[in-house]
């Protein structure tokens, strides 16, 4: 059991490491290759409309084939997609960097599914923990996207970019080394879906009702505010290394709790950790409206990631508790597939409402998001405790 999560984790870190990168950069890259400074995140938002595309292709896919086959095949495409990004940023092409990114979004796709993997390699009552150990992998992301970004702009006589673009053919190929040091589970056999309910039975269940609601709402609110805040910080004149730092330990604070989200999920209940999630959020926002220092940033986005974290590990919790074996496929697919067309749209519109309405306003139109999700976490939480008492 340990040596998967571990290989498992280690995966997403790599995987992750590559889109931290991407995080980081991307809006940048942009804005230098782009004809008019709107179009800046058009890529990033391309890349996440990639990932709503590939993910219920690829979790049907796994259901039939197997997990591995599934990660073998995102790792493929990202060491496609470094290779085009890298060539569009040195022959100054938005185009063929822009189309690097549906690569780059089924690279990404494939490894949403990492976190499904460690829940099905362990027993129901450790699924929590499995889920924030693997999620744990990405912490490693904090530090090494960044910092390639970084110290390849200084140390590189190419265009900036090219070289940490061109690191992500690296970080895949270590996938195809890693990955095989695991044992996942065989993919499902025909006679394990006779127990198999309709997809529209399992939509209307109040906890995947919540679970991809609160996952939406915690991935539209972190990708708004993260995807725009590098153009925030340049226009309030602060460095590169600054802007680094800052999508840095925002990382940490979406991947550090995962040593321990598990725990407080398993001891104190999974609608708690969510509503605290809804609380590290608005801190968030409170951060990013009260100034434009470093600090502002720094703290905002820090409290951004670990809102993101408490609200969609427990969503992935809760998720994993509504649906069976045999639903896997379709359901998680559907998931992340909603989840997606949140983080793909709000990728590509983040540029064009930061210039136009603004870094404060764009803060503040998340708060009614919030607030839905807060509500409808206490309504789940209502119904079970009337449940149990019913029960009782």
């Amino acid at each position: 059991m340990y040596k998967n999560i571990l290989v498992l984790a280690i995966c997403n870190a790599l995987i992750m490491s590559s889109t931290s990168l991407t995080m980081t950069s991307s809006a940048l890259v942009g804005l230098a290759l782009a004809s008019e400074s709107i179009y800046s995140t058009v890529p990033l938002g391309i890349t996440y409309m990639s990932v709503m595309a590939g993910l219920i292709p690829l979790s049907l896919f796994m259901q039939k084939y197997g997990r591995k086959l599934g990660f073998y095949i995102g790792a493929a495409c990202g060491l496609l997609g470094g290779t085009l990004s890298a060539i569009g940023i040195y022959t100054g092409s938005f185009l063929l960097f822009s189309l690097a990114g549906i690569l780059q979004g089924l690279s990404m796709a494939s490894a949403q599914f990492l976190r499904f993997a460690a829940a099905e390699v362990v027993e129901p009552e450790y699924r929590s923990r499995a889920i924030s150990w693997v999620l744990a992998g990405g912490l490693v992301a904090a530090f090494l996207g960044p910092s390639i970004a970084r110290f390849t702009n200084e140390f590189s006589s190419l265009p900036p970019f090219t070289v940490a673009f061109g690191s992500i053919i690296a970080m895949c190929a270590l996938i195809f080394i890693i990955l095989p040091f695991s044992s996942l589970p065989n993919p499902m056999q025909s006679t394990e879906v006779k127990d198999k309910r309709p997809l529209t039975h399992i939509v209307i269940l109040p906890g995947f009702a919540v679970a991809a609601l609160c996952a939406m709402i915690a991935y539209g609110t972190m990708n708004l505010l993260m995807v725009s805040t590098p153009l925030a910080m340049q226009a309030s004149d602060l460095t590169f290394d600054q802007i680094a730092l800052v999508i840095q330990w925002h990382i940490v604070g979406m991947f550090a709790p995962s040593f321990f989200t598990g725990h407080l999920i398993h001891r104190f209940g999974v609608l708690k950790i969510m509503l605290l999630g809804v609380f590290a959020l608005l801190i968030s926002i409170g951060s990013g409206v009260s100034g434009d220092t470093y600090w502002n940033y720094l703290i905002g986005l820090v409290a951004l990631g670990v809102g993101w974290n408490f609200l969609f590990v427990g969503g992935t919790t809760l998720l994993t508790e509504v649906h069976r074996p045999s639903e896997k496929g379709m359901v998680q697919g559907l998931n992340d597939f909603l989840v997606f067309s949140v983080v793909a749209t709000t990728a590509a519109i983040s540029g064009y409402l930061h210039f136009q309405i603004g870094w404060i306003v764009l803060n503040l139109t998340t708060i009614p998001t919030l607030i839905i999700a807060a509500s409808a976490i206490l309504l789940l939480w209502i119904k079970r405790s009337r449940v149990s008492k019913a029960i009782a």
